[in-house]
């Protein structure tokens, strides 16, 4: 077994990239004093439309409040219940219980890690009122399953396409398939804005709604049509979004690439599955480790090769939804699985061709190492 080189500089797991044209982008603004709510955040949405099938897009503060502002712009509260996956970041299942209404919690998919259709049918109820898909680690949902499960119930879809943006199925983006998308802007996303959400829908009247809700409830100041909330974006984060997104093709492609270099010399695990017809942008490039996941990861640090965990435990395990007896509510043996399973890789578009050899040969090791 070959001997750790200790003076290799180590791979991160991500890195957000901010160049000079999202500085300049953000001093423009700043000099500009139109800071919040402004020119940028229109010309942005606006853009962000031709990743999504030219649905009308309203840019919030948040993939959060994007997935939030949503369930209440559709009137889901209190009465209501949301299919939701387990295996996500808790913030899928936070945003259905900040409007009061409860998550029900569905298996995934084992190739995908996206939630099962089948396990959907399986968990809609009398008081189901949406069904909330995640396109996790940038493998699309498959929707056209979904979204005909919702369609023979009355349900509403709400994508959570905080980690696809790009992604795609049967050739249709992501976030232009349900009644609304979510996307995410956070720093290690595909694109950012520093910080950021976007909601995109085909439904006029439902994207009025949701710029009420993010701006006090107002469209001409002073003039409050309903209960809002202030969940603005920034014209700094709208600008830097802007440039983000000029370079999202491109940084998707080295995604896609190195992604496919990975799967090429990769032996000794899993490498991640794609479903017929799925475009996958890779915002993770996550495997399996059938065995002990933590000595793999140190095998891989000493290597000078970060992982990262996402995520060790499903929402349905975390303590705000557990039981009264403080025991989970559902059997959910894919999720279970996947959560002890799965490590993500670096897949970023920085990686070297050097980095991508180093990264194979450090994994293909763990089968020496076991």
């Amino acid at each position: 077994m070959a001997v750790p080189d200790s003076t290799q500089e180590t791979i991160p797991a991500a890195r957000p990239i901010i160049g000079e044209a999202e500085i300049e982008a953000a001093v423009r603004v700043l000099r500009s004093g139109r800071v919040v709510q402004g020119p940028e955040v229109a010309a942005f949405e606006e853009e962000f439309s031709g990743l999504v099938a030219g649905r009308h897009c309203v840019a919030v503060n948040s993939g959060t409040s994007a997935l939030q502002l949503t369930l209440l712009a559709l009137g889901i509260g209190p009465s209501d219940e949301v299919v939701v996956p387990s295996f996500s970041f808790a913030a899928s299942a936070n945003a259905v219980r900040l409007v009061g209404a409860e998550p029900v919690f569905a298996d995934i998919e084992p190739g995908s890690f996206c939630v099962d259709p089948a396990a959907v049918e399986a968990a809609i109820g009398p008081r189901t009122a949406a069904i909330m898909p995640v396109h996790l680690y940038g493998h699309p949902a498959a929707m056209e399953r979904i979204q005909a499960i919702a369609d023979r119930h009355g349900l509403a879809v709400v994508e959570d396409a905080c980690q696809a943006h790009g992604a795609e199925l049967a050739g249709r983006p992501v976030g232009a398939f349900g009644t609304a998308g979510c996307f995410s802007f956070y720093p290690t996303k595909n694109m950012h804005a520093l910080e950021g959400g976007m909601v995109t829908t085909a439904d006029p009247a439902l994207a009025r709604t949701l710029r009420l809700l993010r701006n006090q409830g107002m469209e001409q100041r002073y003039a409050n049509e309903i209960v809002g909330a202030n969940m603005r974006m920034t014209d700094v984060a709208a600008a830097i979004g802007r440039e983000q997104l000029k370079r999202l093709p491109e940084w998707t492609e080295r995604r896609r690439a190195n992604a496919a270099v990975l799967d090429s010399k990769i032996t000794s695990v899993e490498t991640p599955p794609v479903a017929a017809g799925a475009r996958h942008v890779y915002h993770q490039y996550t495997v399996r480790i059938a065995g002990d996941r933590d000595a793999a990861q140190r095998h891989l640090a000493d290597r000078g090769v970060q992982s990262a965990v996402y995520y060790p435990t499903p929402i349905h395990r975390l303590l705000p939804y557990l039981g009264a007896d403080g025991k989970p509510g559902w059997e959910l043996p894919e999720t279970d699985r996947a959560a002890a399973e799965v490590l993500s890789l670096p897949v970023h578009p920085t990686l070297t061709g050097d980095d991508l050899g180093r990264i194979a040969d450090a994994v293909n090791g763990l089968a020496d190492a076991r």
